[in-house]
C-alpha cells in the first residue's frame, strides 16, 4: 500500500485494502472469463451466428466494466484518484456506458431467447447488429447526459472512482434517476421477465428444460438491485447518514456481473462452452448446432 496519502475519511486500512482487492479480483477474473469469450468468437467459425453476437455483446460491455473496476481498484491502493476532475467524468462515463450496454444487451439475449423458443423464428444478421448498435447507442445517450449536465457524475464514497452522483438529491438528480431507472432497468427487466416466463411455459409444456429460465434476471436483480435502491433512496431521503464503507458495498457487488455474466451467457451455454474447449485444446466437442441458449 502507498501510505503517501491519508486514508479516505470513514473508512479504516482494512477496510480500504479489502475493497482495493476486491475490485481488483472481480475485475481480473471477469476481464478474463469475457475475453476469454469475445475471442472464441473470433476465433471458432461455429460461435460466430446472429444470436451469438449479442452474447458477444455482453462480454464486450463486461469487459469495460472490468476496466473501470480495475482501474478504481488501483486508485484504492493508491488511497486517492489521480486522475482528476476530467478524469473522474471519463471514469464515470465509462462505466456508465458499459454497464447500460451490458443490461440492454441482456434484455437482447432474451428477446431472442423468446423468438427461438416461442416463435421459433430464426435470428437474421442484419437485425442481431441493429440489436448490437441499438444497445450501445441508446446506453452511450444516456451516459452523455450526466456530462451535458442532467446528472453528474462524481466520486464514490471511497474517493478512488467515480459514478452518478447521488449525495445531493436535487430535483435534476432525481429527474434524471426515475427516467434512467425506467428506461435501463425496469423496462429491460419486463423484457427479461416476460421473455423468459413465456419461455418457460414452453418448456414446461414439453417437459425439456434446456436452460435455467430464473437465471438472466435473478442475476440482474442480484447485482444491479442493491445499487438501485442506494439510488433511489437518496431520491427521498439524505443518504450522507450511512457510513461511506456502507455505500460502498453496493458498488462492490455491481462490479460481480462481469464474472456471473460470464457463466450464465458463456459458460453456461452448452454449445458456446464447446467452442471455448475448442479454442483451448483444439478438441471439437458433440457437433450441435452453435446458438446462445444456456444450459
Amino acid at each position: 500500500m502507498v501510505t503517501a496519502h491519508p486514508l479516505p475519511e470513514g473508512f479504516t486500512e482494512l477496510e480500504v485494502f479489502a475493497i482495493g482487492t476486491a475490485l481488483l479480483v472481480e475485475a481480473l477474473l471477469g476481464f478474463c472469463l469475457n475475453g476469454l469469450t469475445i475471442i472464441s468468437f473470433r476465433k471458432i467459425k461455429e460461435l460466430r451466428t446472429p444470436s451469438n453476437l449479442l452474447v458477444l455483446s455482453i462480454a464486450l460491455a463486461d469487459c469495460g466494466i472490468c476496466i473501470n473496476a480495475f482501474i478504481a481498484a488501483f486508485s484504492s491502493f493508491l488511497r486517492y484518484w489521480p486522475y482528476g476532475s476530467d478524469g473522474c467524468q471519463i471514469h464515470g462515463f465509462q462505466g456508465f456506458l458499459t454497464a447500460l450496454a451490458s443490461i440492454s444487451s441482456s434484455a437482447a439475449v432474451a428477446w431472442d431467447r423468446y423468438h427461438h423458443y416461442c416463435t421459433r423464428s430464426k435470428l437474421q444478421w442484419s437485425t442481431a447488429i441493429s440489436m448490437m448498435v441499438f444497445a450501445w447507442l441508446f446506453a452511450a445517450f444516456w451516459s452523455v447526459m450526466p456530462l451535458l449536465g442532467w446528472g453528474e457524475y462524481d466520486y464514490e464514497p471511497l474517493r478512488t472512482c467515480c459514478t452518478l452522483d447521488y449525495s445531493k438529491g436535487d430535483r435534476n438528480y432525481i429527474t434524471f434517476l426515475f427516467a434512467l431507472s425506467i428506461f435501463n432497468f425496469m423496462i429491460p427487466g419486463f423484457i427479461m421477465l416476460m421473455a423468459y416466463q413465456s419461455v418457460h411455459q414452453k418448456f414446461k409444456k414439453s417437459g425439456h428444460y434446456k436452460f435455467n429460465t430464473g437465471l438472466p434476471l435473478k442475476t440482474l436483480v442480484i447485482c444491479w438491485g442493491p445499487y438501485c435502491l442506494l439510488c433511489f433512496y437518496a431520491a427521498v431521503e439524505n443518504v450522507m447518514f450511512i457510513s461511506p464503507k456502507y455505500r460502498m458495498i453496493p458498488a462492490v457487488i455491481a462490479k460481480t456481473v462481469p464474472t456471473v455474466d460470464a457463466f450464465v451467457y458463456a459458460l453456461g451455454n452448452e454449445n458456446y462452452r464447446g467452442g471455448i474447449w475448442q479454442f483451448l485444446t483444439g478438441q471439437k466437442t458433440e457437433k450441435t448446432e452453435v446458438d446462445n441458449k444456456t444450459k
